[in-house]
């Protein structure tokens, strides 16, 4: 079942009641259940936000809208790994089918909410990486943090290295991609780590200048050799995205020093066991 109900009050209320009357076919538990899991929103003070609370008053005026999808909301996904705790922001192992940040159907399968939950703390996005990879990621807890390391990511000043499994066998040992992303100049430097004749895959480590939507994804498609389980520029290879971020260096603005984060090897779901 999916369905959206927006309604704005015409008189003072509780969430849960003014939602109920609109969508008499949804139980008031399946409603408490979507609210919980960030899938109600509120307009407030002109900005727009999820609204947890049931039992909130709502004043006349209010514009409420709960987006309902049973299998969204029904999801269960891998919970993500607190590797390093630094205050102002934390470093997390994201596996892979969790989102980055949630959506307008909910964010109980985003590393955002599930880390908020978690360390109890404001939580905000740096950057994003693709809900099928997985791999390493920052979370600020305020926003000064927030946007000067989300600096560091937009500018060419971060060193990113990722791991990714491609169909082929991949011999050109280093080369560097250029090839424009919609329309915006991208850099990726790709090298082989291993390859498996029998298998016809090859391991390659792949280092970003540039941050453009699946430019990994697109740049090694482009050179013929997409990765295995990449359903948009390959195909489903019953895996997922065999795509791993597994390395990040920064000057970080906020200490003032040069920080290194690795992804430890029992989470390194590639690793290099190929011959």
């Amino acid at each position: 079942m999916r369905t959206t109900i927006d309604i704005t009050l015409k008189q003072t209320s509780k969430a849960i009641d003014a939602l109920s009357e609109a969508a008499p076919g949804l139980s008031r538990q399946k409603i408490k259940d979507a609210m919980a899991k960030g899938a109600c929103w509120w307009t407030h003070k002109g900005k727009r936000l999820r609204l947890r609370r049931a039992t909130k008053e709502l004043k006349p005026g209010i514009r409420l809208q709960l987006y309902y999808d049973e299998k969204v909301l029904a999801r269960k996904p891998e919970g993500p790994v607190l590797l390093e705790d630094l205050e102002r922001y934390t470093v997390w192992f994201k596996p892979h089918g969790l989102l980055a940040q949630g959506s307008q159907w909910g964010d109980h399968c985003s590393l955002l909410r599930l880390a908020e939950l978690q360390l109890q703390r404001p939580c905000h996005l740096i950057h994003r990486l693709d809900a099928d990879a997985a791999g390493l990621m920052l979370i600020a807890h305020d926003p000064k943090a927030a946007g000067a390391l989300s600096q560091r990511f937009s500018g060419r000043t971060m060193t990113k290295r990722y791991k990714a499994r491609v169909c082929g066998v991949m011999e050109t040992q280093d080369q560097v991609v250029d090839a424009p992303v919609e329309g915006k100049p991208a850099v990726s430097h790709v090298s082989t780590l291993a390859t498996n004749e029998a298998e016809q895959t090859s391991l390659l480590q792949v280092s970003i200048e540039t941050g453009r939507k699946h430019q990994i994804r697109r740049h090694l498609a482009g050179l013929g050799h997409p990765i295995l389980g990449d359903r948009l520029y390959g195909r489903a290879a019953g895996v997922p995205l065999q795509l791993l971020a597994f390395y990040l260096e920064f000057d970080c603005p906020l200490n003032k020093r040069k920080m290194m984060f690795e992804l430890p090897a029992e989470l390194d779901t590639l690793g290099q066991n190929q011959s």
